[in-house]
């Protein structure tokens, strides 16, 4: 009989534990499938929110749609900011499903990207506020410079664009914590680049382009007033 309970003794324990362990995963269950409604009616409201305010034209003007349409996804900007949100809350159910369950390692890591989700949604919205305004800011300088008769126009507004446009992108990939200060040294160094060879021609190797240059763009009102 003694030997009976010895050999038995293992599959009580192992019973016990999953005894103990059925309630856990009948919450964790539970849990889950709170989180996935949660998730859904997130996802919902934010799509329908940020179309109620218009959101959809400005990321629309500022390329962002065309950018993800030309990449083959069949979703705007707003779909993928609904995307994330809906992920958001399905990692904190997991997070909050798996620690119950007493997994914390796997707890450890779905936090940190879930921690990651939030910083793409703000570089996302850097990217399209900033698109935006670079492309508002680059018609700005063309408009202008055709009302004052400045030829050149559209080239200066594109490179107000890019350049604009660089400086965002660094921002953003600065929020979701890519690169780091070697993106910004980087940057740093390719306008300074830039500057430095702009600057060399037009005083060293261009005089008289440049001359020419700034003549086409600003004509000179000496040059009217003597004409007949």
């Amino acid at each position: 009989m003694e030997r009976i309970d010895v050999m038995l003794e293992p599959v009580r324990a192992f019973l016990i534990q999953v005894g103990a362990f059925l309630p856990k995963l009948a919450i964790a269950l539970l849990v889950l499938l709170v989180g996935f409604l949660i998730a859904k009616a997130a996802r919902f409201a934010v799509e329908k929110g940020l179309r109620a305010i218009n959101f959809h034209i400005l990321t629309r003007r500022a390329g962002l749609d065309g950018f993800l349409q030309q990449g083959g996804t069949h979703i705007d900007t707003i779909g993928v900011l609904g995307l994330l949100s809906y992920w958001v809350v399905i990692l904190a159910a997991l997070i909050v499903a798996f620690n119950g369950l007493g997994l914390t390692h796997v707890t450890e890591l779905l936090s940190r990207v879930m921690l990651f989700v939030p910083q793409l949604i703000v570089a996302l919205l850097v990217l399209a506020f900033g698109s935006y305004f670079a492309r508002f800011l680059s018609n700005a300088i063309a408009t202008y410079c055709k009302g004052v008769g400045m030829r050149d126009g559209q080239a200066l507004g594109q490179l107000a664009y890019y350049a604009i446009l660089a400086f965002v992108v660094m921002i953003a990939l600065d929020q979701m914590g890519i690169g780091g200060s070697i993106v910004r040294d980087a940057f740093l160094l390719i306008l300074g680049g830039v500057v430095l060879a702009v600057a060399l021609a037009f005083g060293l190797g261009g005089k008289d382009w440049a001359a020419a240059q700034l003549e086409r763009w600003w004509p000179s009102s000496d040059k009217h007033d003597r004409l007949p």
